[in-house]
């Protein structure tokens, strides 16, 4: 019979190693992320009949919103961009998010494309 020494560093050192990648890859995905745009939060609602998607957008026209329907789910695409309106020197503070928007979503069942209808107001896409 042949005794194994059991190393318990060992393993917690690997641990910690992996772990850390681990960390750094989810912190590199998270910066990719932010700096290509934002993704705007969507809403489904659903009755026997019918789907009902809302999406914020804020800031944007029609005509910046792309929407492509299928069967099973909504392509939404646009870009918010940023408004040079004052050409102060200061300061300049801003919590909004802008640039290119992609939003997939898929839906639990086949819709028929013909009926849907969309209209948008007070920033908010609906669908």
């Amino acid at each position: 019979m042949t005794l194994v020494r059991l190393q318990p560093l060992r393993n917690i050192s690997s641990l910690h190693r992996e772990m850390n990648r681990f960390l750094d890859n989810l912190v590199a995905h998270r910066e990719e992320l932010v700096s290509n745009g934002f993704t705007p939060a969507a809403e489904i609602d659903s009755d026997a009949d019918n789907f009902y998607l809302q999406l914020e957008v804020p800031g944007l026209t029609p005509e910046e919103i792309d929407v492509q329907v299928n069967v099973y789910s909504v392509v939404i695409d646009g870009e918010r961009q940023k408004q040079k309106n004052v050409e102060a020197q200061g300061v300049n503070q801003s919590e909004f998010r802008y640039g290119k928007f992609h939003r997939t979503i898929n839906l639990p069942e086949k819709i028929q494309i013909d009926r849907v209808e969309a209209k948008y107001e007070h920033g908010i896409l609906k669908l």
